[in-house]
């Protein structure tokens, strides 16, 4: 089961550095592209988007994320940090483990 990234340029160059791989997209068309080449490859099991990249194609994957069970569909914060209605992935795991700060 490999990890799969769609994002933008600096984040998937990040995850390549931790030796991922990924597609960088800019555009919606891009988007939905790389979504089904990931969803066409049974090696991917993990599917990493940036919640901006997520939103250019919002009816697409609520689609991909409710229709599918596999593989795994992630949406995380570029480096620019969070969309303005999401929660920061420190927030979010800080109450997991009981911290309301």
């Amino acid at each position: 089961m490999q990890f799969y990234v769609i994002a933008d340029e600096n984040t998937v160059t990040g995850f390549k550095l931790a030796g991922l791989e990924g597609e960088v997209v800019e555009t919606a068309e891009e988007a939905r592209e790389a979504m089904k080449k990931a969803f066409s490859s049974s090696e991917i099991g993990i599917i990493i988007v940036t919640e901006r990249i997520a939103a250019l194609i919002h009816e697409e994957m609520e689609e991909f994320i409710f229709g599918h069970t596999f593989p795994l569909i992630i949406e995380i914060p570029d480096r620019r940090g969070p969309l303005e209605d999401r929660v920061s992935i420190r927030k979010m795991v800080n109450s997991a483990v009981g911290l309301n700060i």
